[in-house]
């Protein structure tokens, strides 16, 4: 028998444990999370969520700042709203106990790249913790929320699934739940609801280096792809031009709000060379930072930059940065009087599962928020620390229409077991680990931070072989959390490489040396 809930949130980050808060006074709620609740990439933000809260601030300098980031692909009604609304969704958050780091008693307000004022609300360098240590504090007990832990989402319950065929171009596709993955037991279960939001995070897992937790392999945009809805936006990868270049650290990400403290990007040598390529120099968007480490690196012939904070007050840098400091200690790096090795690694998706102003996708009944998401706030570039930002005002909004939803809503019923007849336990793990680790570099050579038509061409063929024989795998194999991964990475990869290569042009996150200028008659969106 399927278990029911009015509302079944897929992930347990920033955007669905509040969605979940708000939509619990109205039914009950269920949460899936493959790993533990703690586990999301909310919970690896380090620099903060970016609000108006400083009377020299103005809402129209942070719309101005937002809009020139995203390379004039931003939707101005959607920033517009997301940047007034951000000041209550951050009063929100003190409200269910944020504690956010302070300066004689007001909020210190730090500053990161691509911002024209201090408005930056964090605490220390793990603001993401604390925002989900908050809400998970915040729900904890409530006779509403049951929180699945180790279950994984496996496919979007649609008509599909009742016989009926659907196409693309259908304009009518219901979402009734999901089908669901108790990885202990392993077996599948039917959860059912009336409203259904996908908060599953990015997709970083995608490239070879990435700042995102393991868990980061784009399942929720997959899913929604698969079940036909609309996804916008792909290509448009940020990679963060500083995470810290030691082989064990795993791509340890060094926040922007470093550089915003007055950090300095060097070569070997102790030249710097940021001036060179932009006048903001270290406090230029975050593309700009990238691309021009990734540039000077190949020039150079170099493996590595540095970013020295030596001339930063000690005390400055333990109060701001405790996290960052302890890290690189373990690392055996001194922050305060030893340069920081840095490269690039892949970061954040500004594309997503296409939504409205309140978190609707083209899927009735199935709501989206978070990084898996594409709503129209980040154009072609993501202004640092609005991802934050734009998980609260999202989950929010998708929380009053998807209440209004689920009380119009009945259950739908014929909705048949997962069928796993004709698989068989295949222990082949070296073909699933195998066929990642040739997706990831293939994506990280020819899909990365500088593209060409000759490199997509190439990263679509190799795509392609592993996607037949993980198919094929599919078919005769009882499904894991790692096979079906790899299913969902290849999607997104699928979607990236598509959606770059339709693109003849350069625009934020999307460079091509075949296209290398912005051409105006292309400032639309990619919508696949």
């Amino acid at each position: 028998m399927p278990e029911k809930y009015d509302f079944l949130i897929l992930g347990s980050g920033g955007a669905g444990l509040s969605f979940a808060l708000r939509v619990a006074r109205y039914g009950t709620v269920a949460i899936v999370t493959k790993k533990d609740s703690t586990e999301s990439n909310t919970n690896y933000a380090q620099g903060g969520l970016a609000s108006v809260l400083d009377r020299r601030d103005r809402f129209e300098d942070h719309v101005n700042d937002t809009i020139v980031a995203g390379a004039g692909l931003c939707h101005p009604g959607i920033v517009e709203m997301v940047v007034r609304e951000g000041p209550d969704v951050v009063k929100e958050l003190l409200d269910w106990g944020a504690r956010f780091s302070t300066r004689d008693g007001i909020l210190d307000l730090g500053r990161e790249g691509g911002h024209s004022h201090n408005r930056i609300v964090h605490a220390a360098d793990r603001t993401g913790k604390e925002i989900e240590q908050t809400l998970l504090t915040a729900l904890d007990d409530h006779p509403n929320i049951s929180i699945f832990e180790h279950h994984f989402a496996l496919e979007l319950i649609t008509q599909h699934h009742l016989g009926r065929i659907v196409t693309r171009y259908d304009n009518d596709i219901s979402c009734y739940g999901a089908y669901v993955l108790n990885t202990q037991t392993r077996k599948v279960g039917v959860i059912l609801a009336k409203a259904t939001l996908l908060a599953t995070g990015g997709v970083g897992e995608v490239y070879l280096h990435s700042t995102n937790p393991s868990i980061a392999t784009g399942d929720g945009i997959a899913m929604a792809f698969r079940a036909k809805a609309r996804v916008a936006n792909m290509e448009f990868m940020q990679f963060h031009p500083t995470t810290l270049n030691v082989p064990e650290a795993n791509s340890f990400l060094i926040s922007e709000a470093v550089r915003g403290k007055g950090g300095i990007l060097r070569d070997r040598s102790g030249k710097t060379f940021m001036k060179d390529y932009d006048k903001r120099a270290e406090l230029a968007p975050r593309d700009i930072v990238a691309r021009s480490i990734d540039d000077y690196l190949k020039k150079s012939g170099d493996n590595t930059v540095y970013l020295d904070v030596t001339h930063i007050d000690k005390n400055i840098l333990t109060e701001s940065f405790p996290h960052i400091m302890e890290t690189c200690r373990k690392y055996g790096i001194d922050i305060a009087s030893e340069w920081i090795p840095v490269v690039p690694a892949a970061h954040y998706l500004c594309g997503g599962v296409l939504t409205d102003q309140d978190g609707r996708t083209s899927i009735n009944g199935l709501f989206c928020a978070g990084e898996s998401a594409c709503t129209g706030l980040h154009g072609a570039n993501r202004l640092a620390s609005n991802s934050l930002l734009e998980a609260m005002v999202f989950s929010k909004r998708a929380a009053v229409v998807a209440a209004d939803y689920m009380k119009d809503s009945q259950w739908v019923t014929g909705v048949p077991e997962w069928d796993d007849s004709g698989t068989t336990n295949v222990e082949e793990s070296i073909l699933i680990s195998h066929n990642k680790q040739e997706l990831q570099q293939v994506m990280w050579n020819y899909v990365g931070i500088v593209r060409s038509d000759l490199r997509l061409q190439r990263a679509f063929r190799r795509t392609g072989l592993v996607y037949e024989e993980t198919e094929d795998f599919y078919r005769r194999t009882r499904v894991s959390v790692e096979l079906c991964e790899l299913r969902n990475l290849i999607a997104n990869a699928y979607i990236i490489i598509r959606s770059a290569m339709s693109r003849k042009e350069s625009r934020g996150l999307h460079y091509t040396t075949d296209y290398p200028c912005r051409i105006e008659e292309a400032c639309r969106d990619t919508v696949i």
